[in-house]
Parts: structure tokens; C-alpha cells; sequence
């Protein structure tokens, strides 16, 4: 799934995207590592894997969009 980095606090190495639809979804530091990413700025354009759906969605994963 694709989404936009939206916050990140490289203290915590969480932050939060928004969905294409405009929903923002908190990451963890778990997520951020297991993408192997040193930095993430707001308004990159991200992919992320998750597990459940709607308001339970936890990402896992958080990942830079390559083309």
C-alpha cells in the first residue's frame, strides 16, 4: 500500500503517514527499522505494509516508494 510520510521524530524513529484517502496512520520504531530507512521527510511518498484494517491498521513496515 502506498501512503505520504506525514510526522517523524528521529528521536523516537515514529511518526505517521496519511493514506491516499487522507486517514493518518501512526508508525513505530519497529516499523521505521524494518524498512532499513535512516531518515524520513514529511510529504515523501512512502510504501507500507500492515496488518488489520480501518481504525486498526498497524503498519509494519515503512519504506521509501521507488518507481
Amino acid at each position: 500500500m502506498q501512503a505520504t510520510s506525514y510526522t517523524y521524530d528521529p528521536e523516537t524513529r515514529g511518526g505517521s503517514v496519511l493514506l491516499d484517502d487522507g486517514t493518518p496512520v501512526e508508525f513505530d520504531a519497529a516499523a521505521f527499522d524494518a524498512g532499513g530507512l535512516l531518515l524520513l521527510r514529511p510529504g515523501q511518498r512512502v510504501r507500507i505494509e500492515g496488518e488489520g484494517e480501518g481504525a486498526a491498521l498497524r503498519i509494519t513496515l515503512v519504506t521509501l516508494q521507488t518507481f
